[in-house]
């Protein structure tokens, strides 16, 4: 899904493990129990999607009521309530107070990666490994795929993600004499200081408060900030000596006047995309949908390109955004909740829908060979083919990036300690330092196991 600022909250106040939950499985309409670890067998599916239920589906997609309405097609006797309860934080604080007060959850939710976790550890979510979920795999994305695991189970399907590129504007870059967009992280930082002595433009924005941009670049360096064993076994490694370079490389920069530091999702930050003050954004496969309704002044004047590599090294690229759909342990419709969450983002017809419609980028891998996906040919963008560029990107995302099991904490103590360090223009080792301290302070005190 698209990036919002209200994806970087602060946290939502209670600890964790302090909200475990008990929670039971129970039978219902659908078939099955919530809490099975038995495969769930063809009989019992197709005795559950002929029986009548009505599901509940917390999700904030705009007309997702579209791909549903696939789903009521297929299986008539299954009705889907759609509600949106807020985007960010305020979905997930009320999806945690439903699961605590044990009562008002829906039977399926959406959930961005990096919050799955969350969930698993307070056991709020449905294993769908059971119901068939282990055989999906090779459907998706390899590093998508990776993100809805832990060990042997499977705890959602993925729906969009945000692999990381190079937004940038073609005609600044040729006003300063720059012909093609800089291939390496080195020619990035001269291109930058170019652009800035000959247009007085700067070459991008790191956003103060955007740990998710900052993530998707460590994320590209091969950096593992973080670990979970699915239990109370975390690691924090925010500060790492390969951490510190990229963020390092970053300071230089920010403090030369080459990179801003503004805060992004803002009307002043969409007038500044808008307007010319930025170059690029190096963001991720969401945004070239979204700055063409930000920038649409700007049409014909953008270009999308990789990330700027290290030499030597195989293609890499990080991922900022994306979600899934998951359903909560305590649905008493389990084989139905499953299917809905299965067919919207599995089916071809939904997926290229979530694709071309709503504009969410694709996660399985047959969406993304699609032609009627990647052969579009962007006008914003020069005729570009940039849906293309960024199928074959996500590629060279590392398979292996993990999240803490209390990234609500985790962003918003980024803000309080990179963030103003960034907006500052000040020591970001010193940033991540404070960072270390604070996660792993606030594991141990909610009684995690941290290690480095």
């Amino acid at each position: 899904m698209r990036k919002k600022a209200s994806r970087t909250a602060a946290a939502l106040g209670t600890g964790i493990l302090a909200v475990a939950l008990a929670l039971t499985g129970c039978t219902g309409g659908g078939g099955g129990t919530a809490d099975n670890t038995k495969p769930v067998s063809q009989s019992e599916i197709d005795k559950a999607m002929k029986t009548p239920t009505t599901l509940t589906f917390w999700t904030w997609v705009p007309d997702i009521k579209n791909e549903v309405a696939l789903f009521e097609k297929k299986y008539p006797a299954i009705k889907v309530d759609v509600e949106n309860v807020g985007q960010g934080a305020p979905h997930y604080q009320k999806l945690r107070t439903a699961l605590k007060a044990g009562k008002g959850a829906p039977d399926v939710a959406q959930i961005e990666f990096q919050y799955i976790s969350s969930f698993t550890v307070t056991d709020s979510l449905l294993n769908l490994a059971p119901y068939g979920a282990s055989d999906l795999g090779d459907q998706y994305v390899p590093w998508v795929w990776n993100q809805v695991k832990q060990g042997d189970g499977v705890y959602a399907i993925p729906q969009d993600s945000g692999p990381m590129g190079n937004l940038y504007r073609e005609d600044i870059l040729a006003k300063a004499g720059i012909t093609t967009p800089p291939k390496t992280w080195d020619e990035y930082a001269a291109d930058a200081a170019t652009v800035k002595e000959k247009t007085g433009v700067y070459m991008s924005n790191l956003a103060s408060g955007q740990a998710g941009q900052m993530l998707g670049l460590l994320w590209q360096a091969g950096v593992k900030p973080f670990g979970y064993d699915g239990k109370k076994g975390v690691k924090v490694d925010v500060n790492s000596a390969e951490a510190k370079k990229v963020a390092a490389y970053w300071q230089d920069l920010v403090q030369k006047g080459y990179v801003s530091t503004d805060p992004d999702f803002t009307d002043s930050w969409y007038q500044g995309l808008a307007n010319g003050k930025y170059a690029g954004w190096l963001t991720a496969a969401w945004a070239p949908v979204f700055l063409q309704g930000t920038a649409a002044k700007t049409s014909g004047l953008w270009r999308a390109a990789e990330l700027p590599q290290t030499p030597g090294t195989k293609p890499a690229s990080g991922n900022w955004g994306g979600s899934s759909d998951a359903v909560l342990k305590t649905t008493k419709n389990p084989i139905a909740a499953y299917e809905l969450a299965k067919f919207i983002n599995n089916d071809p017809e939904s997926t290229l829908m979530f694709a071309n419609k709503q504009f969410l980028f694709p996660t399985s891998t047959a969406t993304l060979k699609d032609p009627a996906f990647v052969d579009q040919q962007a006008a914003f963008y020069g005729g570009q083919k940039v849906n293309e560029l960024f199928a074959n990107i996500s590629t060279t995302v590392d398979t292996k990036f993990d999240w803490l099991p209390y990234m609500d904490y985790a962003y918003s103590s980024y803000t309080e300690t990179v963030g103003k360090a960034l907006s500052a223009k000040g020591d970001l080792s010193a940033g991540l330092d404070a960072w270390q301290k604070a996660l792993v302070t606030y594991g141990t005190q909610q009684g995690f196991s941290v290690n480095k």
